[in-house]
């Protein structure tokens, strides 16, 4: 019984210590998003976390080791659509599923679309690794799926990788350019009808490059 009263403690000292590690990420994400790694400072950081900066160092030693976390959880975020492309997977309702989910999250998501976009403009000097590896293994993943699903004639024929681009520049478009896009429509993502112009548009423009329309 000793044992079993000891553990609940330490439970829930590790719920506390991942809430405030994960308050830290989302107030760097904010700032970040904002001003870019230079122009953010630890203290600001700290305070929009409502930690120390004491506490906040205990979790990430570094701005830099911050700025890289906070990067590797934007790139899972936004890589975890692409995970549903199998090879068993129905073309069309695989692909419209894709692009529905990357556009709910340039709605859902934009700071972290915008933070990964400064960052790939400006070299990704932090961030290459990881773009180099599983970044790059899972596209190749994905593209081997889409070459496959054109050998079978399933799909038209096309490169994979650009077809991977294109999705990618049209969906976060949304998020990377939304105040552009506000002033030319008076519209956003937010805006449920707006939305579904936006999935269904582009889902056309992909499934007719592919022969599924």
């Amino acid at each position: 019984m000793a044992g079993c009263g000891e553990a609940a403690p330490v439970r829930r000292r590790r719920r506390d210590g991942e809430a405030r590690r994960e308050a830290v990420l989302d107030a760097a994400l904010d700032i970040f998003s904002t001003v870019g790694l230079h122009g953010a400072s630890i203290d600001q950081i700290a305070e929009r976390a409502g930690l120390s900066k004491t506490n906040l160092l205990y979790y990430f030693p570094s701005k830099e080791e911050l700025y890289v976390a906070v990067l590797r959880r934007v790139l899972a975020v936004w890589l975890d659509p692409l995970h549903s492309l199998r090879a068993d997977s129905e073309p069309a309702d695989a692909l419209r599923h894709y692009i529905r989910r990357k556009v709910g999250l340039s709605r859902d998501a934009p700071q972290a679309s915008r933070l990964f976009c400064l960052e790939i403009v400006q070299g990704a000097r932090l961030l290459r690794e990881e773009l180099e590896g599983p970044l790059r293994r899972l596209v190749e993943e994905k593209a081997g799926i889409l070459r496959g699903w054109a050998a079978q004639g399933r799909i038209a024929p096309h490169d994979p990788h650009h077809l991977i681009f294109t999705i990618w520049a049209v969906t976060q478009h949304y998020a990377d350019f939304a105040t552009q896009v506000e002033a030319i429509t008076g519209r956003s993502l937010t805006d449920p009808a707006f939305f579904e112009e936006t999935v269904a548009n582009t889902q056309d423009l992909i499934l007719g490059r592919l022969g599924l329309l």
